[in-house]
């Protein structure tokens, strides 16, 4: 009887070893923004997410997919770093530069199309959603004439994160 009390009472200090941590919830009744920390050597990875995410949408509004391009993540990624040291988001460099302006600065052959930027503290994909839901954001993502992306953030010591995303043709 003891021992079958000792196995039971085990089993049961095992499952709550395995009970999922309680979320915190805010004010307004929501679960609290949890830190998305991201490392340089994610951001391949982080790319490729957004680009297979971009192109599903595409596929179910019987649109062209998109490939990544290199000029366009590092007019990207100058971006989002400067956004961060102008502490705000909006489409044009400290040093007064246009989307236009930065694409043609990093060697990009091809017409840039849109830009879509954000300051948040969510995941690329919770970004890319919130994007989708707005129909001027969702129209530059859904392009015909869009043949390439480009995508980067700058990630802040505070969790903060600025994300540029860019379409050329």
């Amino acid at each position: 009887m003891r021992r079958s009390l000792a196995i039971a009472l085990c089993g049961a200090l095992a499952l709550t070893a395995c009970a999922a941590p309680a979320v915190q919830l805010g004010s307004d009744g929501k679960p609290l923004p949890q830190l998305y920390k991201l490392s340089p050597a994610e951001t391949g990875k982080i790319q490729l997410r957004v680009l297979d995410s971009v192109n599903a949408l595409r596929r179910a509004r019987a649109a062209g997919p998109l490939q990544l391009n290199a000029e366009l993540n590092a007019a990207a990624a100058t971006h989002s770093r400067d956004m961060s040291v102008q502490n705000r988001p909006w489409h044009f460099g400290s040093d007064g530069s246009s989307p236009l302006d930065r694409v043609r600065r990093a060697g990009y052959p091809g017409m840039m199309l849109g830009e879509l930027i954000s300051e948040t503290y969510e995941t690329e994909l919770e970004t890319l959603a919130a994007w989708t839901k707005d129909p001027d954001t969702r129209t530059i993502l859904l392009q015909p004439e869009a043949r390439d992306l480009g995508f980067a953030y700058y990630q802040e010591p505070n969790g903060k994160i600025w994300w540029t995303l860019l379409t050329g043709g």
